[in-house]
């Protein structure tokens, strides 16, 4: 007598209630699949995008106003009781103060001072500025707005003996310590010999000092610029 092989199991049926849900649950593990496909598809975030690295550090210098001088305004090319503009190009500079999260930077004081035309720093330890332009306030001072933005009218630095042109910059965030740089003229000749700009080591830091001139937009200026800074955790250096 043959004997019949033993049936096949039965295939696990779900129950009621789990078949009711099945099909719609699938559909929502697809559609969360999906989404978290497109999510990661998507650009990084502005908040991720916006990281900045911060502006080199630069040496101070000897040349900071020992006393506020009389006028020490945004224009530095007129002076108060001189009836003609300073001596030099009028170049236009503008820019913003970010943190190195990118945010703007409300209420920061930006300082800036530089040679005149004649390659004279307006102050007493400039051995070699014995023949200033008295046209050129040689100084001046402003505050952020609400987008961290500032301005300035000046005249395009020129170099002087062991230094290429440059204009140095004071930034101090409210309740911050001052943080000092300077900027340079992008294409100067003399820029790859500045022992100052080549103490900065890495390329893209040195790069960022760097500014092109252009034609001004503003009426009066013949050039114009733009250095933005931003504040972070950099090394200090001597003044």
């Amino acid at each position: 007598m043959t004997t019949a092989p033993p049936a096949a199991p039965e295939r696990a049926r779900p129950d009621a209630a789990a078949a009711s849900l099945g099909a719609p649950a699938r559909c929502r593990r697809r559609l969360l699949v999906a989404a978290a496909a497109a999510a990661l598809a998507r650009p990084a975030t502005h908040a991720c995008a916006a990281v900045r690295t911060p502006t080199a550090a630069q040496m101070r210098g000897p040349f900071y106003p020992q006393t506020s001088p009389p006028d020490d305004d945004t224009d530095l090319t007129r002076v108060r009781g001189i009836d003609r503009a300073a001596e030099g190009v009028i170049t236009d500079l503008d820019g913003q103060v970010f943190d190195a999260d990118g945010r703007a930077l409300a209420g920061v004081r930006v300082e800036i001072w530089q040679v005149d035309a004649r390659g004279c720093y307006h102050h007493v330890g400039d051995a070699g500025g014995d023949d200033p332009d008295p046209a050129f306030q040689g100084f001046g001072r402003t505050e952020t707005d609400a987008q961290g933005r500032w301005r300035f009218r000046t005249v395009r630095p020129v170099a002087y003996p062991g230094r290429v042109p440059h204009i140095h910059f004071a930034v101090t965030p409210r309740g911050g310590a001052t943080f000092t740089t300077q900027m340079y003229l992008a294409g100067h000749p003399g820029n790859d010999a500045d022992f100052v700009l080549n103490g900065v080591a890495s390329a893209d830091a040195r790069a960022a000092l760097q500014v092109a001139l252009g034609p001004a937009a503003r009426p009066g200026a013949t050039l114009a610029g733009r250095f933005d800074i931003t504040l972070g955790r950099t090394p200090p250096v001597a003044s």
